[in-house]
């Protein structure tokens, strides 16, 4: 009889630990003999080292070891270019580079030696808007490039000219998001020290442990197989411990001292220590006929790298992929830029390059629908992709496309009636306070699930099946390496082989933490684990019910199987044709429909977002429960992004370091209801139809909040946050004062 663990409400297998206190984080961990270190960071956003004089910091009682550049065996790192310092060398390129790492007895020890330490800067000219950076003779980050433009895509699809030709009504606009701070509620933490085997190990919260490994070995010139990560119980990440951040220090730190190091960063250091989501400054032109279908778009992206190339890259080419909008546009002209600044490096933050450009597409699509007289639902409608349209990167989208039953759910939810085929938005009862006004609006977006642009992406998992009497399953061990950062893997994972094994989830252990024991999954980003992972893991599965049934089974036998699973056996992927740009770029999707109710005061500015309505299509629900958890986090992300959060650096310094200055949403934030919607529309590729929804969850919320604004308002707001302030600016200009 089948289990049906498969769409079933599992609770969270990691929950009972974490709820009475038992999960531990590196920041808890404690080894004999252990040192404690501390990072001291640049002082400027762009110098010249002319020396350090450590002497006095090394002479201090207590202290063990001043590491500088020199100390480092391979001076270099980088999740995609090396083109990091683990310590700073010969210049520092912005306030978040580590200058030197002091290891001392104790962290009270450390910090006062720190103080001790001399650097004798020549300051240098910076950059610090990716606009400016891109002008001839402005000064470089890395004067080796010759240029700050670190990459630039195009996309050239039909004849724009001819397209704006024949749409009846054109609309513009420029926008700007800035960057996001990702706010986990663990600083970063981490241990390295030297195991049983002689390996240097580093135990620490990670998103992509098998990468770190292969980073930290390059830096300290050692083959992979002599180093090692643990991945602790992680608080939080969103993308932000994709990268390397500490890793590469307490591993040095163990390598130089032959002792276990502890460094755990304060809220400060946490925040100058990783990078940030990308600014994106975006300008749109579109195109559209009287009888609503879009004709024509043209527009032009900009991201601030930051100091280094991190995954600007690749969240470049992710952005360029969606910046049109999940919508049918027969001609489409796009140019991206990313761009090296002085700011802090920018990086992988949930959404990874498909968060920005909704801000740009969808207040266009809002724009067009009024200027045409249309409902802000029906024009999508009329537009949205649907199986077998061609996309702006003009790829034939073959089939599981819920992008209309995403819209249509969360419509119907919000109140939306179709009437004579056409959809008509709901009445909405105004507040008797006559300076309260309340507005709907609606966003679409889209996502990609997994790596893409003919990236070989992969998830390898290793199933052990333990019997019983009469060759019954008596356990099942999963080994996989795919960090649970809180989005639940761990039991989206489990379920999955229950489902695959047909044998209680009570008999199935998973082991995802130590990069010696497990296979390499790859990142926990592009909300691809349940894809990717979940592949691997059912088909290891089935490889072990095959062998299962093709021996003689008894009790104390065991049986093994291992499966490499390959995004291109779902969907093979292609990077940017070289003439045209056009490609295939991404192995699935998942499809976004957000309707937001927003309350906004016209005499303050202040807007409220009073209710969502969430429509997420994930192809098959592993577990409603989790995606549900899942909705809720991400529209409360969504919320600060779009209405409170504000990351500030001024001229390369930063203004806002802790949480009294970088305001993040509260719980007395949460909007009075958050609506879930699941959607499936299989894909046929993952794992009994599931695709992915981690990162969809939050990149069509401003938008949404953005649109309603405008609808209780009559204001654009073109720029991220929309402050109270922001909006009260934008009532005055309208009302001409």
């Amino acid at each position: 009889m089948p289990m049906g663990y498969v769409g079933k409400r599992i609770a969270r297998v990691d929950s009972p630990d974490k709820v009475t206190g038992k999960s531990i984080f590196p920041a808890d961990l404690y080894f004999d003999g252990m040192l404690h270190a501390k990072v001291l960071w640049s002082e400027y956003p762009h110098a010249r080292i002319l020396g350090i004089d450590a002497s006095a910091a090394r002479a201090y009682p207590g202290v063990v070891a001043v590491l500088t550049a020199e100390d480092v065996p391979v001076n270099e790192y980088g999740i995609n270019i090396m083109d990091q310092r683990v310590l700073a060398q010969d210049k520092v390129r912005s306030v978040g580079d580590p200058v030197a790492l002091v290891i001392a007895e104790s962290e009270r020890t450390a910090g006062a030696a720190r103080r001790l330490i001399v650097v004798e800067y020549q300051e240098l000219p910076g950059v610090f808007d990716p606009r400016e950076a891109m002008a001839p003779g402005a000064p470089l980050v890395h004067e080796e490039k010759g240029t700050n433009v670190l990459k630039h895509f195009f996309v050239r699809k039909g004849d724009v000219a001819a397209g704006f030709a024949q749409a009846d009504v054109i609309v513009e606009g420029y926008y700007h998001t800035p960057h996001q701070e990702h706010a986990y509620l663990q600083p970063e933490a981490g241990v390295g020290l030297i195991d049983e085997q002689g390996r240097v190990t580093v135990y620490v919260a990670a998103q992509w442990p098998h990468d770190d490994v292969h980073q930290i070995a390059h830096a300290l010139n050692l083959p992979e197989t002599q180093v090692r990560e643990c991945v602790t119980a992680i608080g939080g990440a969103f993308g932000g411990r994709e990268d390397i951040s500490l890793q590469i220090l307490v591993a040095l730190g163990a390598y130089k001292t032959r002792r276990p190091v502890k460094l755990v960063y304060t809220r400060e250091e946490s925040i100058r220590g990783h990078g940030k989501r990308h600014p994106f400054f975006m300008r749109h032109r579109t195109g559209a006929t009287r009888d609503g279908l879009l004709v024509a778009a043209e527009i032009e992206l900009i991201s601030d790298a930051g100091a280094y190339a991190s995954t600007s890259i690749p969240v470049l080419a992710n952005a360029t992929s969606f910046a049109a909008g999940p919508y049918q546009i027969p001609n489409v002209s796009i140019d991206t830029y990313t761009v090296y600044t002085n700011n802090l490096v920018t990086m992988a933050m949930r959404g990874f390059g498909s968060t920005q450009p909704p801000i740009g597409y969808e207040s266009q699509m809002d724009k067009l629908a009024e200027r045409l007289g249309l409902d802000p639902v029906e024009f999508r409608a009329r537009n949205v992709l649907v199986n077998g349209s061609i996309a702006p990167t003009g790829c034939v989208m073959e089939h599981g496309v819920g992008m209309k039953e995403a819209l249509e759910r969360a419509a119907q939810a919000a109140g939306w009636q179709r009437k004579s085929s056409t959809w008509t938005r709901p009445q909405i009862a105004q507040p008797k306070e006559p300076n309260k006004r309340l507005g709907l609006g609606v966003a679409c977006s889209w996502k990609n699930v997994g790596y893409s642009f003919g990236f070989d992406d992969k998830a390898g998992a290793r199933v052990e099946l333990y019997l019983g009497r009469g060759g019954a399953i008596e356990r099942a061990v999963v080994k996989i390496g795919a960090s649970d950062v809180g989005q639940g893997v761990e039991t989206a994972l489990a379920q999955i082989a229950a489902e695959t094994l047909q044998v209680p989830i009570d008999r199935i252990e998973m082991m995802l933490s130590d990069t010696a024991v497990v296979p390499n999954a790859g990142s926990s980003s592009a909300s691809r684990h349940v894809f990717m992972s979940g592949s691997a893991v059912q088909r290891a599965c089935q490889e072990a019910l095959g062998r299962l049934g093709g021996q003689e089974a008894g009790a104390g036998q065991s049986v093994v199987a291992e499966y490499i699973f390959r995004g291109r056996e779902a969907h093979p992927t292609t990077n940017f044709d070289p003439v045209t740009g056009l490609c295939d770029p991404h192995i699935s999707y998942g499809y976004v429909a957000d309707v937001a109710l927003v309350q906004v005061d016209t005499e303050t500015g202040q807007a409220e977002l009073v209710k969502m309505w969430a429509a997420q299509d994930v192809g098959r629900a592993i577990n409603p429960t989790m995606i549900e958890g899942q909705v809720d986090g991400g529209v409360l992300m969504g919320q600060g992004y779009a209405l409170l959060e504000e990351w500030i650096q001024e001229r390369g310094y930063i203004k806002t370091r802790n949480f009294t200055e970088y305001l993040i949403p509260t719980v007395l934030d949460v909007p009075k209801e958050i609506v879930p919607i699941i959607v499936e529309v299989p894909d046929h590729g993952g794992p009994f139809g599931a695709k992915g929804v981690g990162e969809m969850t939050t990149i069509g919320v401003a938008p949404a909040i953005l649109n309603a604004i405008h609808d209780a308002t009559g204001v654009w707001i073109e720029e991220l946050p929309a402050s109270a302030e922001r909006i009260h600016q934008a009532l005055k200009k309208k009302a001409g004062k």
